[in-house]
Formats: C-alpha cells, structure tokens, sequence
C-alpha cells in the first residue's frame, strides 16, 4: 500500500471508532468510497504492519503506532484547514476537500511551521479541536524562544496520551503537561498555580461552554473554558490535587 493510502485508511479509522474504539468494514468502505472487499484487503495489510488490530467480522482499531499516524495527520489537515480559511481566504465549505489533499505531503516541519504562523490555533474552521505538537516543550512560548537551526527535538518526547482539562471525567485526575497560548496566558495561568508538572481535577463545568472549576493545590479556581481547553494533561500521571 502506497504511504498516502495507508494514512487514509489510519484516518478513516480514527474517525470512525475514536482512539480506542473498532470500525466495522462497511463503515470504512462507505466513508472511504471503496468496494468492502478492498477494505478487507488494507486491514490484513495493516493488520501485518502492526498499525492496526483486525478481527474479520468485528472491525479493526488502531495499534499505539496506527494511533500516532492518524493523529499527526488530523493535526495537519486541521491546521491547514485554519490556514486556507484564515490566510488564504477559501470557502469554508471547500478547505476540508483541500486539506485532504495536502495533509499527506508536508512535511513536520512545515507542520509545526503552520502552528507557528497561525499563533497556535485551538480549533478548525469546523470546530473540530487541533491536537498540540509532540515536541519535548511544555508551551508555545517555549517553541517560539527556541525555533531555529538548532531546535530539533524528535518526536514523542511528551507523552501522546494527553487531553484537555475540558474533557477530564468526575474524580479523574491528570497532570499538565502542556500548555498552548502565548507568554501572556501561561503567566497568568502560571500566577494561579497551573503550572506544568500540576496535578489537577475537574469539579464542575458550567453549561453551554461556562468557566470550568478545577481542583489544584487545595484550591477551588474558575477557569475560561477556552483557556482551560488549552491546558492538556497527562492523565496516566494523575496524582493527588
């Protein structure tokens, strides 16, 4: 399978079944527009590059490696949907059709260029929520003070099992691990004691997109719910608030 095939495949998965979750074959014809019995070829072919798990009958899920693929490219086609909404002014309705084509061909560093430029954006034209980068820093202020010839950290240093505060469930702790926004927001954030290595819980969200109220040093705070969806946390490292 050609590498642009296989993204496709990876996001069509993810799509379909979430991060943890199975497609079903005929799911995955019908979104890609191919006959089931194509889709039952990739998935074998998948299945043995271990990028996916595939059970004839049941579906198929994304391995940890087919996990990293997928979300890398729906980063990328979400960034560049901001960008050819925002900069070069394209019609809402056709940027997904376009970033389809070009999210198979830049390169990370075109990636995280475009992150860059566009001042970090949080979400797609459509809503949809832009993933953070997977470099070794714990802010964009970090990105913007140390981007260079000499900037290059390898992928995956953080771990890739971070979310939003916004998403953390009842009693669920997690511990932040990066921030998006400007130096502004991370001080401020920083004078409330959300700072990175923090363990925090959600203890209420308010309706309709309200402030968020979090529990972090013994410490009730209400937080803007789009800067709380700013702040991803690791929740494998979840401790006591």
């Amino acid at each position: 399978m050609a590498q642009e095939q296989v993204e496709e495949y990876l996001e069509a998965i993810y799509d379909i079944a979430g991060t943890d979750g199975a497609a079903k074959t005929t799911a995955i014809a019908k979104c890609l527009k191919v006959a089931p019995a194509s889709v039952t070829e990739a998935l074998q072919s998948l299945a043995e590059k271990n990028l996916v798990h595939y059970e004839p009958y049941k579906g198929a899920s994304l391995t940890g490696e087919g996990k990293k693929i997928a979300e890398t490219i729906k980063r990328r086609h979400r960034l560049l949907e901001v960008f050819l909404a925002d900069v070069l002014h394209i019609k809402r309705e056709k940027v997904h059709e376009e970033a389809c084509r070009m999210e198979h061909t830049i390169s990370e560093d075109t990636e995280n260029a475009l992150c860059r430029m566009l001042n970090a954006p949080a979400r797609c034209p459509h809503g949809s929520p832009i993933s953070p980068c997977s470099k070794g820093i714990g802010s964009c202020t970090e990105c913007d003070a140390q981007t260079g010839p000499a900037f290059h950290l390898p992928s995956d240093i953080r771990s890739a099992d971070i979310i939003p505060i916004t998403d953390l469930g009842p009693q669920q702790k997690g511990t932040i691990a990066f921030i998006r926004g400007d130096c502004r927001i991370v001080q401020r954030l920083s004078d409330l004691g959300l700072t990175l290595g923090t363990t925090v819980s959600v203890t209420r969200k308010a309706p309709l997109n309200g402030p968020v109220e979090v529990f972090v040093r013994r410490t009730k705070l209400a937080v803007d719910h789009t800067i709380a969806e700013n702040i991803f946390v690791d929740t494998k490292k979840g401790g006591v608030p």
